[in-house]
């Protein structure tokens, strides 16, 4: 779980992170801690930060973002890590996801602790007058003054980020002027429903891989069978077609050699037809000329 704390001083985001971290088996990242221990280190980066911090300026956002690099491929940080300071402002975000997605990581929320400002002043305002009335030295830092001004600081430079998230949607709000208990309940409750779906879908894939694989399996003898078939099929086929062309032609000729036969028939019984004719014309003619002589020995017999 790789997650983002942001709200004003004083919201309690250092309590809740070691909750967290206690919680999920994760480790909480402090930029400052981060510097400190990459200058002791004596890293590229660090070596780098180092100078930087001697010479009094501002450590720049890559060398932040190069110390995170490096401290988030170390072993403890494998099942995830809370970034506690860092970031501090959009350009720091927008460095902070272009590291993740190359390195193929995901940030799955970013917790907004909400908080009353005038309520935590107050808040601080009892905490100092008890310490100095048992007589406790105060933290030159944990004084209303300062507290005013990072106040003012968080506003101008941090609260951009609560937009810049929700847009994405990773932002979870949560009321800090609750309880820390309650506050815990409540952040717990949402990384929950967030944890669930994607734990049920982790768990989904690998039967769904084995079914996928299982099927494969099955299909493949029946791909080989079915193309086995196919073959065999298309052989036979081939056969019968070919048996077909070759006894084509036979068939071809022996109606050709039918269609002659015919036409010689047909051609002999019109010549004996004429032939019938041409005699029949002959005897008509041969009676006719038989029949002349009788005649002609009438006509004479009946002159005389």
């Amino acid at each position: 779980m790789r997650l983002i704390l942001l709200g004003p001083p004083g919201a309690g985001k250092g309590t809740q992170a070691q909750r967290l971290v206690h919680k999920h088996g994760i480790v909480q990242l402090s930029t400052g801690d981060m510097l400190r221990a990459a200058v002791a280190a004596g890293t590229p980066i660090g070596l780098k930060a180092k100078d930087i911090m001697a010479s009094g300026a501002l450590v720049p956002d890559e060398v932040v973002v190069g110390i995170i690099a490096d401290r988030i491929e170390e072993p403890d940080a494998k099942k995830g890590f809370i970034l506690d300071g860092f970031p501090r402002t959009v350009p720091q975000a927008e460095a902070l996801d272009e590291l993740l997605r190359k390195k193929h990581l995901k940030l799955d929320a970013v917790v907004e602790l909400r908080v009353n400002e005038s309520a935590l002043l107050e808040r601080v305002e009892t905490r100092v007058a008890q310490m100095r009335e048992r007589g406790e030295e105060v933290r030159i830092d944990d004084t209303p003054e300062v507290l005013s001004k990072r106040l003012a600081s968080y506003r101008a430079q941090t609260e951009p980020l609560v937009h810049y998230y929700s847009e994405k949607r990773k932002l979870i709000t949560i009321d800090g002027m609750m309880t820390i208990e309650q506050v815990t309940s409540a952040i717990n409750r949402v990384l929950a429903a967030l944890i669930e779906p994607e734990s049920s879908a982790r768990a989904a894939a690998p039967s769904g891989m084995k079914t996928a694989k299982r099927a494969a399996k099955k299909a493949k003898p029946a791909a080989k069978t079915g193309a086995k078939k196919a073959a065999k099929a298309a052989k036979k086929s081939a056969k019968a077609g070919s048996a077909t062309t070759k006894k084509a032609p036979k068939s071809a000729g022996k109606a050709a050699r039918g269609a002659k036969k015919a036409a010689k028939k047909a051609k002999s019984r019109t010549v004996a037809a004429k032939a019938a004719k041409t005699r029949n014309k002959t005897r008509k003619v041969a009676k006719k000329a038989a029949k002349r002589p009788a005649k002609a020995a009438k006509r004479l017999t009946k002159r005389r």
